[in-house]
């Protein structure tokens, strides 16, 4: 086993990227320390490894002396923290940093820095340029960082197809805001397969930017549609035209719950997939798993009855 042994340590660890990134290294031998605000998020960790595999510590990389107790004896890090409102520069910037130079301090072997595709300094959105912004602080304090930049993440606890699968299964006419913006969607144990590799082998990976997309490029509205072809439901769909989708994210955005912020608006004006030339998962040695190889593994609890009505039906 390339890892056996070695500490990582994981910031945001408990998360659900972060409970099949934890699954890989652990089969690759790591010993894992999980870094998180408030530990007892990470707890379901603790029964994927053997008994001493893994460990926990409470640390928030906004704070940087707790960044440094966490990362201490590690042989790698990892940093999947990040927030999708809220103080963007704070967490992808100045946490990034943190966690960059508490790891070159701690002389630690390899750094993952998770980013996101369209992470740009110059981005319109807050978020984008802040991921952009952090990916230049990590690479300054830590040059052999990987960084690496999935387009949107599913698997069975998502909060992406999960989201629109509930709310097909709720309504018979869906809403679809950015109905022409086109993702890469990649799936979260492909990515996982990813960040072992990128960490398993720091001098083969060191510096290098890649991009992590799927094996299929999908609209906003195919992507909808095929997740109702999944759970067997008959949908009209209806596209949100701009103007109402903006004045809807401006109005609601600041409110809890909003359907969508301002700054998600302005990230679905540009598309989400892996840029021409970019290094990708292929790169990394790990072949990309379309979605409908995995879905129903967990979609046929949206069906009209359930997964009960599901296996009904097939027999």
């Amino acid at each position: 086993m390339d890892l056996d042994g070695r500490l990582i340590c994981i910031f945001g660890g408990g998360g659900f990227l972060g409970r099949y990134i934890a699954q890989s290294l652990l089969e690759r031998g790591a010993r894992l320390r999980i870094a998180e605000r408030n530990i007892s998020n990470a707890m379901h960790i603790k029964p994927l490894g053997n008994l001493g595999q893994t460990q926990f510590v409470s640390a928030d990389v906004t704070k940087r002396d707790s960044v440094e107790r966490a990362v201490r004896d590690c042989d790698g890090v990892i940093n999947l923290v990040g927030v999708l409102n809220g103080d963007f520069a704070r967490v992808h910037v100045e946490g990034a940093r943190h966690v960059a130079e508490a790891a070159a301090a701690a002389s630690c072997r390899s750094l993952v820095h998770m980013s996101a595709i369209g992470a740009d300094p110059q981005s319109a959105s807050r978020y984008g340029r802040s991921k952009g912004e952090g990916e230049a602080a990590v690479l300054q304090a830590f040059p052999n960082a990987v960084i690496l930049r999935p387009s949107i993440v599913f698997g069975r606890e998502d909060q992406f197809v999960n989201r629109f699968a509930a709310m097909i299964a709720m309504l018979p006419i869906v809403p679809v805001i950015g109905g022409k913006t086109r993702f890469q969607p990649v799936f979260v144990g492909d990515v996982a397969e990813a960040v072992a590799e990128a960490v398993s082998r720091p001098a083969t990976y060191a510096g290098h930017t890649f991009e992590l997309g799927g094996p299929e490029i999908l609209s906003m509205g195919e992507i909808n549609r095929r997740i109702a072809a999944m759970t067997g439901r008959d949908r009209s769909f209806v596209d949100v035209p701009d103007f109402a989708a903006s004045a809807m994210a401006s109005l609601f955005g600041p409110l809890p719950g909003a359907p969508i912020t301002k700054d998600q608006y302005i990230m679905l004006q540009k598309d989400n997939v892996v840029a021409s030339g970019a290094k990708g998962l292929d790169a990394l040695g790990v072949a990309a798993t379309p979605l409908a190889a995995v879905a129903p593994g967990w979609m046929d609890k949206y069906t009209a009855h359930g997964r009960f009505g599901a296996r009904a039906k097939a027999s």
